[in-house]
Parts: structure tokens; C-alpha cells; sequence
């Protein structure tokens, strides 16, 4: 049996859809670094079953696009919240967390939500040049925190 990784980084969006793509190809950046104890996972929206992911974490990293997030990212700290999105297809990961509490499951140390900027999610559009720039910057960011958690 495989160990749980301490430290997950989730982002969604889809990558069909212009800066949408943001949060999966963060993941993708962050898996190429191959950092020890750091699971990442895609999916195209948050679900209940998303829940189940959070077994075994003590910090977990929610990374999606955004077009309300100051440029060129924003990072806040989640708590569990029933929101209006708890009952439907598409949940935030607020609500995530509080599907995971609900089951009685104690919850990670550190739940953040990395909002990376972007400004167009039309179907069939690549990345805008400032949202890859954002992309960029976002990466730095994580990279340098991800080798602190790991060090800490």
C-alpha cells in the first residue's frame, strides 16, 4: 500500500476553455517538480467525492481560475462551509471540506485556495499572455512555500 502524501494540490478547471486551464496546468507544473510528499490531482470541477482526497492530508492547496482574484493570484485560507454550491454538481471547495467534516474526519492542518487570475474562458481559446503570466508567478509562489511545508 502506497503512503498518503501530507501535502495535495487539486486544481480544476478545463483546459478547453481558455484561462479556465489555469489550474490544471498549475498542477502540471508542480508534478513536473516531482517535490517528495506532494500528491497532485486534476478534474475538470469539484465534486463530494473530492472529499475522500482529503484522507491523510495535513496541508491541501485548492488552485483554480479566477476572474475576481487580483493580479496575479490570491491565496486565503479555507475553513468548511455549507454554501449554496453543497447540493449541486459543482462544489467550492469550501464545500469540500465541509463534506469531509460532516463524515466526522478531522480536518488538515492548512487548507489554502490559490485564485490565479485570468480574464478569458471561451471555448477553444489557448491562454491570454497575462494569465501565463500569472500562471508564472503562481508557480514561483508554491514552489517556494511547497519546499518550506516539506522542509517544516
Amino acid at each position: 500500500m502506497t503512503a498518503i502524501a501530507p501535502v495535495l494540490v487539486f486544481g480544476w478547471g478545463n483546459p478547453s476553455r481558455g484561462d479556465d486551464a489555469l489550474g490544471p496546468l498549475f498542477v502540471e507544473a508542480i508534478e513536473a517538480l516531482a517535490l517528495p510528499g506532494v500528491e497532485c490531482l486534476t478534474d475538470f470541477q469539484l465534486q463530494v467525492e473530492h472529499a475522500l482526497d482529503l484522507a491523510g492530508r495535513r496541508r491541501v492547496l485548492f488552485v483554480d481560475a479566477s476572474v475576481d482574484a487580483a493580479a496575479p493570484y490570491t491565496v486565503e485560507a479555507l475553513t468548511p462551509a455549507r454554501d449554496a454550491t453543497f447540493s449541486s454538481h459543482a462544489m467550492s471547495p469550501r464545500a469540500v471540506l465541509q463534506a469531509w467534516a460532516d463524515l466526522g474526519n478531522p480536518l488538515p492542518e492548512e487548507v489554502k485556495l490559490l485564485a490565479i487570475r485570468g480574464e478569458s474562458f471561451e471555448l477553444g481559446d489557448g491562454l491570454t499572455p497575462g494569465a501565463k503570466e500569472h500562471l508564472q508567478q503562481a508557480i514561483g509562489f508554491v514552489e517556494k512555500w511547497l519546499r518550506a511545508v516539506a522542509l517544516g
